[in-house]
Formats: C-alpha cells, sequence, structure tokens
C-alpha cells in the first residue's frame, strides 16, 4: 500500500460525510450531481496518485474555492457545506496533500505548500473561522480543527 492510500480513503469519507454533494466549477456551486460518491472519488481512494488530483464539492450558497497545483503527485481536497466560505490550497513541488473541510457559514481557510511530501489539512464547523497553514519543505505535517465560532489560527512551518 502507498503511503498517501489512507489520507485519500480519509478524503473520501469526508465527501461521503457531507450528504449529497454538488460538483461545481470552482468559481459556484451551481451544477449539482445526485446520488452518493461517483465512480471518479471512489477510484480515487484506491488509484495510485499520479499528476494533480483536485476535488471540489460544494453545497450551500455564496462559497468559494481555488485550487492551484504545480509539480507532481499533488491531491487537493475541498469540502464545503453551508454559505459564504471561501477555501484556498496552493501547492508546488512533488507528493504532497491538502484537504479543508468547511461546515457553516463564514468560515476562511487557506492551505499553500512549496516542496515535497508534505501534508495539510482544516476542518472548520461553525462560523466566521480562519484559519492559515503555510508549509515550506520537506515532509511537514499540520492539521488544523475550528469548532465553534470567531477563531483565528496561522500555522507556518519552513
Amino acid at each position: 500500500m502507498d503511503r498517501l492510500a489512507p489520507l485519500r480513503r480519509g478524503l473520501l469519507a469526508a465527501l461521503l460525510l457531507s450528504g449529497s454533494a454538488h460538483a461545481a466549477d470552482l468559481m459556484d456551486n451551481a451544477d449539482l450531481f445526485n446520488g452518493v460518491a461517483s465512480p471518479a472519488i471512489s477510484a480515487l481512494a484506491t488509484a495510485p496518485l499520479s499528476g494533480q488530483v483536485a476535488l471540489v464539492s460544494q453545497q450551500g450558497n455564496q462559497n468559494l474555492a481555488d485550487v492551484s497545483q504545480t509539480g507532481r503527485n499533488e491531491l487537493a481536497s475541498i469540502v464545503q457545506q453551508g454559505s459564504d466560505q471561501e477555501a484556498f490550497i496552493l501547492q508546488q513541488g512533488e507528493n504532497q496533500l491538502a484537504s479543508i473541510l468547511q461546515i457553516g457559514r463564514g468560515n476562511v481557510a487557506t492551505i499553500s505548500q512549496t516542496g515535497s511530501d508534505n501534508m495539510a489539512a482544516v476542518a472548520q464547523v461553525g462560523s466566521n473561522n480562519d484559519a492559515s497553514v503555510e508549509q515550506a519543505g520537506s515532509g511537514l505535517r499540520s492539521s488544523v480543527v475550528q469548532y465553534g465560532s470567531d477563531q483565528r489560527v496561522t500555522v507556518i512551518q519552513r
């Protein structure tokens, strides 16, 4: 089993827990697909990672998601339920994983990774939370969980 398989399974679990999913272009969440996880999402949980993979699932109103990846073997996942939320992932390098889960209203999360073999996750449940993770280097790990409202956190790892 490759070392990213458990993380891909975790991302799949987050998508499945989010209920009925909305697939969208990165600027709005108007395109709806019905049912449980698509075959493409199921394949992600078991397939070896190569290239860049990005999953965005949005349910609600006025959510914004932006993913930018340059390099090899990069995986990004954004799941948003609620409204007025913003999520940004920037990855440059190789073998990196970033995941943002937002449930609520007015949450903002940013993950920026450069280097190799980095992993970062942000989970926000509540309203008006702000989280930022910046990683520059190799083998860095970070996890931020915010439950409640009006919380702020910044993580910088080099």
